[in-house]
């Protein structure tokens, strides 16, 4: 099966595109720069697809940022929070949209290529934070998806997404089995020289491996508790 997988260069979204080679599915990879201020994940999804012998697409729209405004992730007037996901300071990390975009992006490529299938990396953790991380979002979109490329799409298309109901550490403990080189995937929104080990998504990282038993190669530049 011809799979488009949407890959950010982080934890999860590898792990997507290494579990999807291992089941044998033919895939390219698309990225997206939409002015993340941690752009240099894209760095470890172009090694990604490398590593796989799959095609790399990276669509270049920093100007989203701009437009994208209010989100720590988009916005430099906007200080990225530490802490964990739970707290309600996470919500400035909220990009609006996202994903309808990312994905957007995918189902044309996919159409395009006649591809079988989208795949996203969207897992349990996300919904309590992000509401285009839910599984009834991404059940709403493929209707619209398909409705919208009726015709077009192959028979049977869908949105895969195999992590929707699994935690970070479940992510964690497959891609340990599949081999996958964290020390090639970037998590930290801050986008330094080194993880910061203090933003949201550094202390998931970081829980994700301990609660999975599964070394930890991130160079953190602090690690707080």
């Amino acid at each position: 099966m011809h799979v488009v997988t949407v890959v950010s260069g982080g934890m999860d979204s590898v792990t997507l595109a290494e579990f999807l080679h291992a089941e044998g599915h033919q895939q390219t990879i698309v990225s997206v720069d939409y002015g993340q201020r941690h752009r240099k994940e894209l760095r470890m999804a172009e090694l990604c697809a490398e590593r796989l012998i799959a095609p790399w697409i990276l669509l270049e729209l920093p100007q989203l940022g701009a437009l994208l405004s209010g989100s720590a992730l988009t916005d430099p007037s906007v200080p990225v929070p530490d802490g964990h996901y739970a707290e309600e300071s996470m919500r400035s990390t909220v990009v609006p949209n996202r994903n309808a975009i990312l994905l957007s992006i995918a189902m044309g490529t996919a159409v395009a290529k006649g591809a079988d299938a989208l795949a996203i990396a969207a897992h349990a953790g996300d919904h309590f934070v992000y509401p285009d991380c839910r599984p009834e979002f991404f059940d709403a979109l493929e209707v619209a998806f398909l409705e919208g490329n009726q015709g077009f799409a192959v028979e049977g298309f869908g949105i895969m997404r195999p992590f929707i109901h699994k935690t970070k550490t479940d992510i964690a403990a497959l891609g340990a089995q599949l081999g996958v080189p964290w020390d090639l995937t970037w998590s930290c929104y801050r986008g330094d020289v080194y993880h910061c080990g203090t933003c949201g998504t550094c202390v998931e990282r970081r829980e994700a491996f301990h609660d999975a038993g599964v070394d930890d190669p991130t160079a953190y530049a602090t690690i707080n508790g």
